[in-house]
């Protein structure tokens, strides 16, 4: 990966996207309906009772709306990398080029377990207690303290891993 003219060796690398399947059950269900009645309408050539034709393209809508918004978290991803000199993630689509912190900067890495709805109020790119956070699945994650006293969380399924490479590399 080129950044700012200079080869940067990737020393870790993970890529995390939201695969629950109980997250996956309630984005569907309001399209899966929808679509269930647009189906019914289409193909039976008669209106839902006190549906009339307006409240079908509303429906059309929703149906939109409702096939959008899953295509949108599908591609959701939350990626991290280690070099020798930064730790970088980018949350897509949000950020479209890395979020760079020069590993001089901080303090310390410490893999943890945490309560992602009570510590974070969920996943995502959220604000809790203990800071900010970058999390897609599950509940561990590694806890950044930077020289200044802020703290980052950035969720990995190899949080272990994750902050042994960040510490090595800390002067």
């Amino acid at each position: 990966m080129r950044m700012t003219g200079d080869v940067h060796e990737t020393t870790y690398n993970e890529r995390q996207r939201f695969r629950q399947w109980w997250l996956w059950a309630l984005v569907l269900i309001g399209p899966g309906f929808v679509l269930s009645l647009l189906l019914r309408v289409i193909f039976s050539g008669e209106m839902i009772e006190g549906f009339s034709t307006n409240n079908t393209i509303i429906i059309l809508l929703v149906f939109i709306i409702g096939l959008l918004f899953p295509i949108f978290l599908y591609f959701m991803e939350l990626d991290t990398e280690v070099s020798e000199s930064e730790l970088r993630i980018r949350f897509r689509p949000f950020h479209r080029k890395w979020v760079i912190f020069a590993l001089d900067c901080l303090e310390k890495a410490e893999p943890l377990t945490y309560n992602p709805l009570k510590d974070f109020g969920g996943w995502g790119i959220r604000y809790g207690k203990e800071g900010k956070a970058y999390n897609v699945h599950g509940n561990q994650g590694v806890l950044l303290t930077f020289s200044e006293g802020t703290t980052l969380l950035i969720g990995s399924q190899n949080h272990v891993l994750l902050a042994a490479k960040i510490n090595s590399r800390l002067k």
